[in-house]
């Protein structure tokens, strides 16, 4: 391999040596440049060089001195995790939920409002505001964050962040929801289908951590599924990967009239359960709250529509096993969080599958997509601030 001259390698040397620095402060917590170098290898003059230079432009903080070691007490530092801010948003058709969080991934504010029923460029004006808000109540203003990750139902196109079905949200297809929104408040914006948000909160830090396959399973007033497959967030061609509303499960396949919300959602979603709760003789819920405190006082009609319900989404769930096999599915959503429905499934499902995945309660409840918002944008602000791009690096090699 042919040298690198020194003029062309040091500002690629820099980032390197800048990224393997802050990676050790974020793998190590508070700690000295005595060692940072003896992880890293680094010199100790280039570490100091570098801590120097982050501290300057306000990325670490000294935060102590170590102790209880031969010779001099030295400096401590720790990532200054208030220097990048970001936002994550959660879409849905009835509430939105957002929360800013900082490098670290804590969320340092955090609020839920109702979704503003006539959708399109009004919610751009609700996010809007609501950013605004949020960046008060975090002790900043807006101009200050560094990326806005958005969560929306619906098929997304990945290429573009168009959003290209969406029945839950009027309007918010008619629109180039990023382009809009990013020009508005005036930094980048992120737009990602909920569900797959849900499956990478789930991998960041929930119960996804320690299996590179499993599927978010979203049951509630929509259905819907992300699928992390060998480590990656599986998009199919058309960005319509874990669209399982459509699955062919629980009615005619061939009517039409499940186009539009799709077969199997108009079988397990909230709507019907509680059609099916009344088919069974309930009178006695009229949301699915209710239908579920029902079951918890007895009530058979409730019992019922829970099973069928159950039963529906096993046959899915096993169907999903088939094509994927996951090693884990996780549920969540209104409905798929509540262990009266998740404890049914688990029952059901080695009636219908001879390998049936382990079943788990999503970690976050209906915050899983936020959480998962809330990782990309950590994500991407620590490869934005100080990544290495090693492409860059290749192409420099000759």
């Amino acid at each position: 391999m042919a040298m690198i001259s020194s003029v062309a390698q040091t500002p690629i040397a820099r980032k390197i040596s800048t990224n393997a620095v802050i990676r050790t402060v974020f793998a190590n917590g508070s700690i000295s440049r005595a060692d940072i170098a003896k992880l890293t290898g680094l010199s100790k003059q280039t570490i100091s060089d570098v801590v120097r230079d982050l501290e300057d432009d306000g990325w670490l903080k000294p935060v102590g001195q170590t102790d209880g070691r031969p010779g001099r007490n030295a400096i401590t530092y720790e990532i200054n995790a208030r220097a990048g801010l970001a936002v994550s948003i959660d879409l849905g058709s009835t509430k939105i939920a957002a929360a800013i969080c900082d490098l670290l991934g804590n969320v340092v504010a955090e609020t839920k409002v109702s979704t503003d029923p006539r959708g399109g460029m009004h919610l751009v004006n609700q996010f809007s505001d609501l950013i605004v808000e949020l960046a008060f109540a975090a002790g900043t203003t807006a101009d200050k964050l560094r990326l806005v990750v958005l969560g929306s139902p619906g098929v997304l196109d990945p290429a573009t962040g168009h959003i290209n079905v969406a029945p839950s949200i009027p309007g918010i297809d008619a629109i180039n929801l990023r382009q809009v929104f990013s020009d508005r408040i005036g930094i980048p914006v992120i737009v990602e289908n909920d569900v797959n948000l849900a499956a990478q909160g789930e991998r960041w830090r929930g119960h996804g951590i320690e299996t590179s396959n499993f599927a978010f399973v979203a049951l509630g007033t929509g259905v819907g599924m992300g699928i992390i497959a060998n480590g990656t967030l599986l998009r199919g061609a058309r960005g319509a990967a874990g669209e399982i509303a459509y699955l062919p499960i629980g009615g005619d396949a061939f009517d039409p009239g499940g186009f539009t919300l799709g077969t199997f959602e108009s079988a397990v979603g909230s709507v019907a359960m509680l059609r099916r709760y009344v088919g069974f003789g309930g009178r006695n819920a009229s949301t699915v709250a209710d239908l579920f405190a029902a079951f918890n006082a007895g009530e058979t009609s409730a019992a019922a529509a829970i099973e069928e319900t159950a039963r529906l989404v096993a046959v899915a769930i096993a169907a999903i096993g088939a094509a994927l096999d996951p090693e884990l599915v996780i549920t969540g959503g209104s409905i798929g969080a509540r262990p009266e429905l998740v404890n049914a499934i688990r029952s059901f499902l080695p009636r219908c599958t001879p390998y049936p995945p382990r079943i788990e309660i999503s970690r976050f409840g209906n915050r899983a997509a936020l959480m998962g918002g809330m990782g990309i944008a950590v994500e991407r602000m620590h490869d934005d601030l100080f990544g290495v791009k090693l492409r860059e690096f290749e192409e420099r090699i000759p």
